[in-house]
Order: C-alpha cells, then structure tokens, then sequence
C-alpha cells in the first residue's frame, strides 16, 4: 500500500484522459479533498481511499480482511469500519463514468431552474457546489462542482417519457455545458442499468466503482 502526495484531484485528471493508476493491486491512501468528500475509487486492480483518516488505519483495517485483496476496499466490512470511524454515511457503491466536453450548444430544448428551494437543487447541493439545474420536457439536468472540483452531471427522466432516449439527450447536454477542455464525471449505481446504458450511448466511459462516505 501506498501514501503519497498526489492528490485526488491529480488521480482523477488523468484518469480522465485515459492514465489510470499502476494495475499492481495496491492501495493509495491520499487527503481528503475538503471536509464534505471522503471515499473509496476502485480502478482495475489499483485503489484510492481519500480520507483525513491515519493512514495507517487505513492498512491494518485493510491486511485484516479475509477476502479478495484487489476487492477489499469494496468489501461491505471495509466500508462499514470506515463509516464507524468516520461517522458518515453513504448510500451505495456506483460506477464512475467520465466524459469529455463537447463544442457548441446542447440541441436539446432546455430551461434553467433557479428556483433555490427546488427538491433536486437543495438535494444536489448536499453534494456539489455552484449547483446548476435545467429542465427539459420530461426530463432534469443537474450540473455542479463535486468530489475534487471535478464536473458532475446527473439526470432524472420522468416515468411517462422513457424509452425516448431523453436520458441520452440529458446526458449529452451535459458535455455541451462544461467549460470546453473539461471533463464531466457521472455516478450511476450499479443496478440502474436503464441509466448507465444512457450515459455510456451518450460517449461516457466506466473507469471505476466508487463509494462515497457523506456528512451525517
């Protein structure tokens, strides 16, 4: 296992562009990137615990697991004991998709949400800053700055309009409205297969699983 210098925001810049951590089933251990964001990034046999934890807890209560080591991290008692140590909470393990911005305006038809007292803003903002949401007909987009200052997208498609491709559409807008040269990272669980086909057709690659330990 490994303790460094790199930040996260470092880790997931150049996972973005395609440069993953060394496959060679260690664990990097590295700051918590601001109060609200701790975790857990498992790339392909290579982790990343974010945490202001010591580090060395982080070891032992790793070495102690009976199982897989390139699983452990994931490991429902891994989680646990960082989520007693931590006093957080968190809602699931998801799969981390990431795309590149796209030039020009989203052809998508959409209307900016200001309202700050709206269900999805006030639920948004307990995990992103500068929160933005549009609408479209049957559908939500929501864009802020989560975990490391990295672009989050996340989308609602109303029940009446699925099976339209407007997950798709949602999801592609959003690459049209990060700043240009950016990448836009999304989360979807890993039993929403509805929503992970939507991103990936809409060009978004799977590069991890991640689990997100929240303030309580």
């Amino acid at each position: 296992m490994k303790t460094v210098r790199q930040t996260l925001a470092d880790i997931l810049d150049a996972a973005a562009n395609g440069q993953f951590p060394a496959p060679d089933g260690s664990t990097t251990v590295v700051p918590a990137p601001s109060r609200r964001d701790t975790g857990v990034i498992a790339f392909t046999a290579h982790s990343v615990v974010f945490t202001d934890e010591d580090p060395g807890w982080v070891r032992a209560t790793l070495a102690a697991l009976d199982c897989d080591e390139l699983a452990a991290t994931m490991n429902p008692r891994f989680l646990n004991a960082f989520l007693d140590r931590t006093g957080r909470r968190t809602d699931t393990i998801d799969l981390l998709t990431v795309a590149h911005s796209l030039p020009g305006r989203t052809a998508l038809d959409l209307r900016e949400i200001t309202d700050p007292v709206h269900p999805r803003v006030v639920r948004a903002r307990w995990r992103r800053d500068g929160v933005r949401v549009w609408v479209a007909d049957g559908g939500i987009l929501v864009l802020g700055r989560g975990v490391a200052g990295r672009w989050e997208a996340a989308i609602e498609v109303d029940e009446d309009a699925r099976h339209r491709g407007l997950g798709r559409e949602l999801a592609v807008a959003a690459r049209h409205l990060v700043p240009p040269g950016e990448p836009v990272w999304s989360q979807q669980a890993a039993g929403n297969a509805r929503s992970i086909r939507a991103f990936q057709a809409a060009g978004y690659r799977p590069v991890g699983a991640e689990a997100l330990l929240l303030p309580a």
